[in-house]
């Protein structure tokens, strides 16, 4: 409800049983049937199989498929194909060459997510850790699809994640949770409200998709 109210564009559904802020397609279901129009539901999944997905698809009314692993671009368009629905593409960058590597993805991703690379550890997940990259790396490319910005995004780090890396929609999750797996309404609000702020009052008209998403 905070995260609809404060004018995101996505809201994100975690399908991957690991992640403290996993749910199951029944719960996913009940929420999902409670977002207004015009706002997108995002079903996010990590190297999930076909099973995994048509059984999150059954239940809940996902709009958009999240891959958010080591898809390849070959898996990527075989489950566009599969399920119908439009799919976003998790990068996971740490350097130049992960940057350059999401060029793969352009032809079958409707929309590219640039994330921090997960630390190399046992526990560590594949998003969401509260890691930023250096926005630097993604400053000045043009891409043939639209993109977001995503890791280690809070309200009082935005407006400089936004002016370095040029994204028009970002990501946030432990950026508004009170701690892992718990968002916090409150820092919801404020975070969207720092994402409104940013946007000049031209494009507030003309481009009502660029509020930033709740995506995970």
């Amino acid at each position: 409800m905070a995260a609809s109210a404060g004018g995101a564009a996505y809201l994100g559904f975690v399908f991957y049983p690991p992640s403290p802020r996993a749910v199951t397609p029944q719960c996913a279901a009940h929420l999902g049937a409670n977002v207004p129009a015009g706002i997108a539901r995002v079903g996010l999944f990590v190297d999930a199989d076909d099973r995994a997905i048509e059984a999150a698809l059954t239940t809940a009314p996902i709009d958009i498929l999240q891959f958010h692993g080591s898809e390849s671009p070959e898996r990527v368009a075989a489950a566009k194909r599969r399920f119908g629905r439009p799919v976003m593409k998790a990068v996971a960058v740490a350097g130049i060459e992960d940057v350059i590597g999401a060029a793969h993805y352009e032809d079958i991703a409707d929309l590219l997510l640039f994330d921090a690379k997960p630390p190399r550890r046992p526990d560590a997940l594949p998003g969401g850790n509260g890691l930023a990259f250096d926005w630097a790396l993604i400053a000045g490319r043009s891409w043939r699809v639209p993109w977001m910005l995503s890791g280690g995004l809070t309200a009082e780090l935005l407006p400089e994640a936004v002016r370095i890396s040029g994204a028009a929609a970002v990501a946030v999750s432990s950026g508004v949770e009170s701690r892992p797996g718990v968002k916090d309404p409150d820092k919801i609000r404020v975070f969207l409200a720092a994402a409104s702020a940013l946007q000049s009052p031209e494009s507030r008209g003309s481009r009502r998709h660029t509020p930033p998403p709740i995506a995970r």
